[in-house]
């Protein structure tokens, strides 16, 4: 895809291939994002894994400090008092095979969907719509639970999904432009932390091999990974 005036200009103002401490790159980032839309701000790592091994698949949550900056729609698959406490923590959809009916017919407007154990038989028919999405509840995710109430308050409030893509990339929103230095900051390490903290015991030598940053429409910036949280 051609990169516009303003990705290109952006890139000639800096060494792209210069290695960033986590605190200069975020400054660097946020002065890159000059759209008028508030724009968000990703971080993308690649990792020293296999991710065609199971053992070497990284797959989880964490939560981010400052809160990711945009609002969170969640669906909760439930019923009964589950259902209850779901709707009184916020959840935006709630329901057992009425709110999978409606998925069924294209109702994908959320971008979390969590579901009590006893409702799998019902989401698992639904795999072909929300796999794709990424949108699946998974125990390990934390999206299949008897808490549902925390589990939606804790996504409400700032807690983001991660996951490995078939080329070792984990890529992960960290807030908007528009957050303070030290919100993105305290975000992208408590990124960094989660992932040397789920380093499988299978991954052999150099772990995290690349880290890049970058607001959704602006150029990357490089940050060295031994100075961002903990090292390998």
């Amino acid at each position: 895809m051609a990169k516009g005036k303003k990705h290109v200009e952006a890139s000639k103002s800096f060494d792209r291939l210069r290695l960033h401490s986590d605190a200069d790159a975020v400054n660097l980032v946020k002065s890159l994002a000059t759209r008028r839309f508030d724009e968000s701000v990703d971080v993308v790592v690649r990792l020293g894994v296999d991710p065609r091994k199971a053992d070497q698949m990284l797959r989880g949550t964490v939560s981010l400090p400052s809160g990711t900056g945009k609002e969170v729609r969640v669906a909760v698959f439930a019923q009964g008092e589950s259902a209850t406490t779901a709707r009184e923590a916020g959840a935006d959809f709630v329901g057992s095979d009425d709110l999978a009916e409606q998925v069924s017919g294209g109702m994908t407007d959320f971008d979390v969907a969590i579901a009590t154990p006893d409702m799998m038989p019902v989401v698992g028919k639904l795999g072909r719509i929300l796999g794709p999405r990424g949108l699946m509840p998974n125990p390990k995710t934390g999206t299949v639970t008897t808490d549902v109430a925390r589990t939606v308050e804790e996504f409400k409030g700032g807690k983001v999904e991660y996951r490995t893509d078939r080329f070792a990339n984990v890529h992960v929103p960290i807030g908007r432009a528009s957050f303070e230095e030290e919100d993105l900051l305290k975000n992208l390490r408590a990124v960094v932390a989660e992932l040397h903290r789920a380093k499988p015991a299978a991954a052999k030598g150099k772990y995290v091999k690349k880290m890049v940053l970058s607001s959704s429409m602006g150029p990357g910036v490089r940050i060295d990974p031994a100075g961002v949280g903990a090292a390998d």
